[in-house]
């Protein structure tokens, strides 16, 4: 049973010039944000696209680092990361991101990632199966028929 299913059916009612549209809706709060819960059986709302142009340098800047070192420019990520004044460390992290699931790199260039994620998210270090990759940055993952 879902949380707007005990409320009223959608109805419009018009009197005179005014006409009153009734849809019944639930607000939550998730991780701080609100949500709309519309009726059972209505298509959920979805925001617009939104690129976030920080996850999205933080993906490029990866994918050209790796390209960098791949082409032999720099033999060595130390290398790079003083060319890049950069320190070891952070450069490294940046790297893994080469690594996220294609399907969570798309999200992220289209700008259909989960609202609430950040670099910061993305630097963590991430397991490499890509299903719990999405699981743990917030993806809505689909359940499982087995």
């Amino acid at each position: 049973m879902t949380a707007a299913s005990h409320l009223p059916k959608n109805r419009i009612s018009k009197n005179g010039d005014t006409v009153t549209v009734h849809i019944p809706v639930v607000f939550r709060q998730r991780a701080g944000r609100k949500q709309i819960i519309g009726p059972p059986g209505s298509v959920p709302w979805s925001p617009a696209p939104r690129v976030d142009t920080s996850l999205l340098k933080a993906i490029v800047r990866a994918y050209r680092w790796r390209e960098l070192l791949e082409s032999g420019k720099y033999s060595c990520a130390a290398d790079l990361a003083k060319a890049e004044k950069v320190n070891d460390s952070y450069l490294s992290r940046v790297l893994r991101l080469t690594l996220l699931s294609p399907e969570i790199v798309e999200a992220i260039v289209v700008g259909r990632q989960p609202s609430t994620l950040q670099v910061d998210d993305l630097l963590r270090l991430l397991p490499s199966l890509w299903r719990q990759q999405k699981s743990i940055l917030g993806w809505q993952l689909p359940t499982s028929t087995r």
